[in-house]
């Protein structure tokens, strides 16, 4: 049987697509992340002073969205990974790591393996996004985004949302349980 599609619909996903332009993203993780056993988040709140650069709705709402759609719970209670971001004006020096890809270490989870350090000359407007186990007290996960041509644009929503996108399809683990349908969250797991 011959399937026909609507013009309006091939419209539609079209116009879906030509709206997300992924941006270049690197991302770097810690060897001791549980990747596989995380099953609930919640935001970074910044204490003290407000800083302007790590408070964002835009941003903060296409996290949640995100993690969400990973499975994720948000809780206010011991959450399993705390996030959090950081907007930078300015042009900066970052240190990066050259690892395997995140999906391949996984498959062994060789914890002996060494953090081979990389320099990264980002241009202005760099969106990074920090994953924290908060039972290890630790960063497991970052990733960073630039445009390639100019800087993002922090009071652009959409080019906001889209680096946000960009940066989190980095990461592609699944909440524990939520692909099996077995997603509890007990007083224990916290």
């Amino acid at each position: 049987m011959k399937k026909i599609y609507s013009p309006i619909l091939m419209l539609i996903l079209l116009a879906s697509c030509l709206g997300y332009k992924e941006l270049p993203v690197e991302y770097d993780y810690s060897y001791k992340g549980n990747f596989k056993k995380y099953r609930t988040f919640d935001m970074m709140k910044p204490a003290g002073l407000q800083d302007p650069s790590m408070t964002n709705e835009v941003i903060e709402r296409s996290i949640i969205a995100r993690m969400k759609f990973l499975g994720y719970k948000q809780v206010e209670n011991k959450p399993h990974l705390i996030i959090g971001f950081k907007m930078f004006n300015d042009s900066l020096r970052f240190n990066g790591y050259v690892q395997p890809e995140i999906e391949d270490w996984v498959k062994g989870q060789k914890e002996e393996l060494t953090y081979d350090q990389q320099k990264f000359d980002l241009k202005t407007g760099t969106l990074l996004i920090q994953f924290f186990d908060r039972r290890q007290n630790r960063s497991i996960w970052q990733g960073y985004a630039t445009t390639m041509y100019g800087s993002i644009d922090f009071n652009n929503d959409r080019q906001l949302k889209n680096a946000v996108i960009s940066i989190l399809d980095k990461y592609r683990f699944w909440a524990e349980g939520f692909l099996d349908g077995n997603v509890t969250i007990q007083e224990k797991d916290l």
